[in-house]
């Protein structure tokens, strides 16, 4: 009997700018989490199929694009489209805003609020800790694995409030019922959960498996 193709995969990873290369110095601000993150990547992209046809073949990115202040300052690229440059340097890629169904590799780029202390950047709101908490059991973080519904539904206005990254996430939760409407059932692994910086950061690997029985 053939062994069964491994399902898709998904890894979602901050679009923090201290990933870059030219941050990995002698002290490295966010060693930890760089070290989960190319950990995950690396998973991902053995999760592809070269031999696959379309968007089974490479890598689908789901970053937002530049916010007005990106373009403000002229930057040619947001936090999301930049890290994910960086992160599959070398590797066939496509930035998208909603995940092709044929998509096999999927790299996310999101974060959780970036308000949860006084020294954070956007200062302390007490509503970050539960919309945290919320959002990380959506994403699977508990391993429980990932509620589509719920990050089809993210009030995003609110994590915008709380500068969290979360524009990407109604795509990811389409996409992921789209899959469990196929029949496929996700689980999920995480690698890193923290708030340094009083940002959240998540490293959360989902991957999609044909439902036993």
């Amino acid at each position: 009997m053939p062994t069964p193709s491994p399902g898709p995969t998904v890894v979602v990873v901050p679009p923090a700018l201290a990933l870059l290369p030219e941050h990995a110095g002698l002290t490295d601000p966010v060693a930890d989490l760089r070290a989960a993150v190319t950990s995950a990547v690396r998973d991902l992209l053995d999760a592809r199929d070269p031999q696959a046809a379309g968007d089974g073949a490479r890598v689908v990115a789901l970053a937002a694009g530049p916010t007005d202040d990106d373009v403000r300052r002229g930057a040619p690229a947001s936090a999301g489209e930049r890290v994910a440059a960086a992160l599959l340097a070398g590797t066939p890629y496509e930035v998208v805003t909603s995940v092709p169904s044929d998509a096999r590799a999927v790299l996310v780029l999101a974060n959780g609020s970036a308000a949860r202390g006084e020294k954070a950047p956007g200062h302390l709101d007490e509503r970050a800790h539960a919309y945290d908490a919320d959002l990380g059991a959506a994403l699977g973080a508990a391993g429980a694995g990932p509620d589509a519904a719920a990050l089809a539904d993210l009030d995003t206005a609110l994590g915008e409030t709380l500068w969290a990254e979360v524009a990407t996430l109604p795509a990811l939760g389409a996409y992921l019922a789209a899959q469990e409407a196929a029949g496929l059932a996700w689980s999920s692994a995480t690698s890193y959960d923290a708030d340094p910086f009083g940002v959240q950061y998540w490293v959360v690997r989902l991957t999609a498996t044909p439902p036993r029985g």
